[in-house]
């Protein structure tokens, strides 16, 4: 079973059974077990055509339609395998399509995990194509399997949010002002933002969800997005995850040259866009492209270094999850696109998070520690 979205048109969603792939020599077939439905899988649609996206996990084209897999991030069982480099059962976790399972042709296996060396999948950088075996993973807890799928791609996202940042010092600001401050991508760089000295964190919201904004206590202080002008006065960097240009340029406009810097990292009101063409006050914006960053501290820092500073940022990140984080359960192609649906349309709480699954003879997904 595969979820597929029209390409040029996100609304249209359908699910669609494929016939089945035979494996040929150094191919592996990963039944999904349970992915992750968050704001981040939208932004990975809307810059599908820009970013490559649709390119990792190809759909025919019929009758004109150009359909793509929306990607995610999720548990993997392999249930067929014709490589001796990757034996049937062994778990990961990766990337994958909306679907129930998935040929993968495994290469640069080492203890850790392997990479898909399916050549669409060359389209993306690296990280997008690398699949981590959850007995030598370090972040892996079986009882927390629904956080990593919600929150560690986010979180890795975050994480260079925060270091990128903290590499240019904050360009000579002291705050850092973070649109749509309810995703779950901006409260994970809140909270690492909140840790550095000397950093104001101030989150913009919709006043739906300023309670909750207010509730986490990352933020020192939480303005509605009908309320810029009231943005506290200073030196800032715009944190941009909400995607909304109104809003891009009411920032732009209150802080002028004073804003110091304007990143761009996702897309969750995609579809609340301005037609204005008028430059903006202030630094133009800059897409974050998180591999470069990623790619620059893995030189600083060897590969060891940079997984051991991520572990750590998300070891004090999980447990304070717990307090404000409700997992809810989609299972079947019905419960999945509506899932969709609410997400492409904004009808999101921000305290859920919601773990998917289209493998039918798995049954809902469970932590793998109640299996």
């Amino acid at each position: 079973m595969n979820l597929e979205v029209d390409t040029q048109d996100l609304r249209r969603v359908r699910a669609v059974e494929h016939p089945r792939e035979l494996l040929a020599p150094g191919q592996a077939r990963l039944r999904i077990d349970g992915f992750g439905l968050t704001s981040n899988n939208i932004t990975y649609a809307v810059y599908g055509e820009a970013m490559h996206y649709w390119e990792c996990f190809p759909a025919p084209e019929t009758e004109g339609t150009r359909w793509g897999r929306v990607p995610v991030w999720g548990f993997g069982d392999v249930v067929e395998s014709s490589t001796s480099d990757v034996a049937e059962s062994t778990r990961v976790y990766g990337y994958f399509p909306m679907a129930d399972e998935v040929v993968v042709e495994p290469g640069r296996v080492d203890d850790r995990g392997f990479s898909d060396m399916t050549p669409a999948r060359s389209a993306v950088p690296a990280v997008y194509s690398r699949y981590s075996f959850v007995d030598s993973d370090p972040v892996y807890d079986a009882g927390r399997e629904a956080q990593q799928m919600l929150l560690w791609p986010l979180m890795v996202t975050s994480f260079v949010v925060d270091d990128f940042l903290g590499d240019n010092g904050l360009f000579g600001a002291a705050m850092a002002v973070i649109s749509s401050a309810s995703a779950k991508t901006s409260i994970a760089a809140a909270f690492l933002l909140a840790e550095r000295e000397g950093v104001e964190v101030v989150g913009l919201t919709s006043g739906a969800n300023l309670e909750f904004v207010q509730g986490l206590g990352c933020y020192d202080t939480t303005v509605t997005y009908d309320s810029i002008g009231s943005l506290p006065v200073g030196e800032a960097c715009f944190i941009d995850v909400a995607g909304r240009r109104d809003v891009t340029r009411s920032v732009h406009t209150h802080y002028g040259d004073r804003l110091r810097y304007s990143m761009v990292v996702g897309d969750t009101h995609w579809d609340n866009r301005s037609e204005r063409s008028e430059p903006l006050t202030g630094p133009p914006p800059v897409f974050l492209f998180a591999p470069d960053q990623i790619a620059k501290r893995r030189r600083d820092w060897g590969r060891d270094g940079f997984e051991a500073a991520v572990a750590a940022a998300w070891n004090r990140f999980v447990p304070w999850t717990d307090g404000w984080l409700t997992v809810r359960h989609a299972s079947g192609a019905d419960e999945v696109e509506a899932t969709y649906r609410s997400l492409l349309d904004g009808h999101v709480d921000p305290s859920v998070g919601d773990v998917c699954t289209l493998s039918d003879p798995a049954g809902p997904w469970r932590p793998a520690d109640q299996r």
